[in-house]
């Protein structure tokens, strides 16, 4: 057998489970079992005639062969995005297909955003994904997505961040929880309270450090979450508080399940950006995109969430 037996959906797993060094992400990632992942794998090494993968202990490498298959690999597979590109510019908007991710606080709203930009534009695909940043970041620079929807966009030179629309972060509690009522209340106050956090790393964690700029030194953690939902459900059951988007609560807070605290210097103001690869040929669904966000979203983001810097002081 040779390489030219070999299929683009093989090239395209096993890319796939390099880039992940595992089968199981892998499989998770191509919405595949483990075994179709495994049998793609090893039917692309029966045509190059060498293992691609070696494993030490409970962990995989890629061999030599592995190595160079997969940078021809990443150059077959980006030959094909630049012909789907070049395709999506002859449909031009109506029938073009639209690659957009986003970080997982977006997803409160941008299904919604989506659905307008739909009903503008007729017989356009989407193709959605929820990432974390880091994930997100990879989507990027894999050509995995045409645009990124993030809140820390990536401070490099081949990036082109547009901030779009205003994104408060907040301090929320049950409305039993005795800060619930008070005004102008001292950021060293919560020191004595029990924080639900998101874990380390994340945009959230980030965000939450920033805005309270060094204030709080010994945070009381009572639980680190990688679950916004999960978090919302335990300050609910008054387990403690949390510094959340404004956008990931908007249901609860208009709802009554959830109240801002009035804590000085909050809502810390970040913003919602869109971002991508400086040179990339953007097909004319995405620009037209692009537009709609720039010109609509706040407005948009606003209407849908019900959240505004002016609706959080009370």
């Amino acid at each position: 057998m040779t390489m030219r037996n070999a299929t683009l959906r093989q090239l395209k797993v096993f890319e796939t489970v390099a880039r992940h060094l595992s089968f199981s992400r892998a499989a998770e990632e191509l919405h595949l079992t483990q075994p179709a992942v495994s049998t793609q794998v090893k039917q692309l090494e029966e045509h190059a005639g060498l293992p691609l993968f070696e494993q030490l202990g409970k962990k995989i490498y890629l061999t030599p062969a592995g190595t160079e298959m997969l940078h021809y690999s990443r150059a077959i597979i980006q030959q094909f995005h630049e012909v789907d590109e070049a395709m999506s510019q002859l449909k031009g908007i109506s029938g073009g297909k639209l690659n957009v991710a986003v970080i997982s606080a977006g997803d409160y709203f941008f299904p919604r955003l989506l659905a307008e930009f739909t009903r503008r534009y007729k017989g356009v695909q989407l193709n959605l994904s929820v990432h974390n940043r880091e994930q997100l970041l990879q989507q990027l620079s894999t050509n995995q997505t045409d645009l990124a929807v993030m809140v820390r966009p990536p401070h490099t030179t081949d990036a082109i961040n547009e901030p779009f629309a205003p994104h408060p972060y907040v301090i929320v509690a049950a409305p039993s929880h005795p800060l619930a009522n008070k005004r102008g209340i001292k950021l060293s106050t919560l020191a004595n309270e029990a924080f639900i956090v998101r874990e380390r790393g994340s945009d959230t964690w980030n965000s939450m450090e920033e805005g309270f700029a060094g204030k709080i030194t010994n945070l009381k953690i009572a639980m680190e979450i990688q679950s916004t939902e999960t978090i919302k459900q335990a300050v609910i059951a008054g387990m403690g508080i949390a510094f959340l988007s404004a956008h990931t609560v908007s249901l609860e807070l208009q709802v009554g399940h959830l109240t801002v605290l009035d804590v000085e210097g909050f809502p810390v103001m970040l913003n919602w950006y869109l971002v991508h690869r400086k040179n990339k040929r953007l097909p004319p669904v995405a620009l037209a995109f692009k537009r709609f966000l720039l010109e609509e979203g706040k407005q948009l983001i606003e209407d849908i969430t019900r959240v505004s810097e002016s609706s959080l002081h009370k």
